[in-house]
C-alpha cells in the first residue's frame, strides 16, 4: 500500500452458506478521501464492511490494513430503551477512554453540546446518530466506517449531516467509508461513489447534481444542491437470484 492509504480490499469474495454474497471486491481508502458504497438491501454492503474491520474472514482475496490504523465505527442504528438511565455524557464515557477535555471538545465539534446531560432515550433520530458519530471519533480515528448515518434523520437533517461529515473529513483529514441503501444518491462532497451488488457494478465519481424531475420532487431544490445523483453505466442487471445477466453493450441511467 503507499502511504496515503489506509485498507485496501483485493479480489474478497465470501459465501454465507449457498449464497455468494460477496465476489471479487476491490477498493482502497485513502487519509482524507470519502468513499461511499450505495446498492439495494442484500447488496452485501455491511457484510463487506464486516470484513473490511477484520469481524468477518473473507473466503477469497485479501484484506490489508495500515499498521496501527485507528477504526470509528458507526453503526447503522442502535436500539435504545427509552426508560434505561443512562445520559449522553455516561454512554460516551463508557464507550470509550477519551478524557472530558476531549469529550468535550467532540460534543462542541458536532454541535451537540447541550445533549450532555440528557438521558440517550429521550433523543430524536438526528440527535442520537450525531451521539453515535461522536462515539465514533472519539477513538481519534484515522478511517471513520459509517453505516447509513443518516437513518432514522429527516431530510434537512441529513444534508446537515452529511456536512457535518465532510467537514470532519476535512478537519480531521481522516478517511471516510459510509454506506447508503440508496442506489440513486450520494453526497455532492463524495470522492468516489461504489455500486455493489455482490459485486462491484460500477465505481467513480459521483456527476454534478441531477435535473431528474423524480429527484428533485423527493428533495427539493435546497437539498439538491448538496447531493448528486450517480448515473449507474454497467452492462449487465441482476436476476432474482441475484446472478449477473449480461446485457448488450449499452449505458443505463
Amino acid at each position: 500500500m503507499d502511504r496515503t492509504c489506509l485498507l485496501e480490499a483485493s479480489n474478497v469474495g465470501l459465501h454465507l452458506g449457498d449464497r455468494e454474497v460477496l465476489k471479487q471486491v476491490s477498493l482502497k481508502v485513502h487519509a482524507g478521501q470519502i468513499i461511499t458504497l450505495i446498492g439495494p438491501n442484500g447488496a452485501g454492503k455491511t457484510t463487506l464492511v464486516r470484513v473490511l474491520l477484520g469481524l468477518l474472514k473473507a473466503q477469497t482475496g485479501l484484506v490489508t490494513r495500515r499498521q496501527g490504523l485507528r477504526i470509528g465505527y458507526m453503526p447503522q442504528k442502535m436500539q435504545v430503551v427509552p426508560t434505561m438511565p443512562i445520559s449522553v455524557s455516561r454512554f460516551l464515557r463508557l464507550a470509550c477512554h477519551a478524557d472530558h477535555r476531549r469529550l468535550n471538545d467532540i460534543l462542541a465539534e458536532l454541535k451537540i453540546s447541550h445533549l450532555e446531560d440528557r438521558q440517550l432515550g429521550n433523543l430524536s433520530g438526528g440527535e442520537l446518530q450525531r451521539v453515535l458519530l461522536a462515539r465514533a471519533l472519539s477513538q481519534s480515528p484515522q478511517l471513520l466506517v459509517l453505516d447509513e448515518p443518516a437513518q432514522g434523520v429527516d431530510v434537512t437533517g441529513q444534508e446537515e449531516l452529511y456536512q457535518l461529515i465532510d467537514d470532519i473529513r476535512t478537519r480531521h483529514q481522516c478517511g471516510v467509508l459510509m454506506i447508503s441503501h440508496d442506489l440513486h444518491l450520494v453526497m455532492a462532497t463524495t470522492d468516489e461513489v461504489v455500486c455493489l451488488n455482490q459485486h462491484i457494478c460500477c465505481s467513480g465519481h459521483p456527476q454534478q447534481v441531477s435535473v431528474d424531475p423524480a429527484y428533485i420532487a423527493l428533495f427539493g431544490k435546497a437539498a439538491g444542491g448538496n447531493l448528486a445523483v450517480y448515473a449507474h453505466q454497467h452492462n449487465h442487471h441482476h436476476d432474482i437470484t441475484g446472478c449477473v445477466v449480461e446485457e448488450a453493450d449499452h449505458h443505463h441511467d
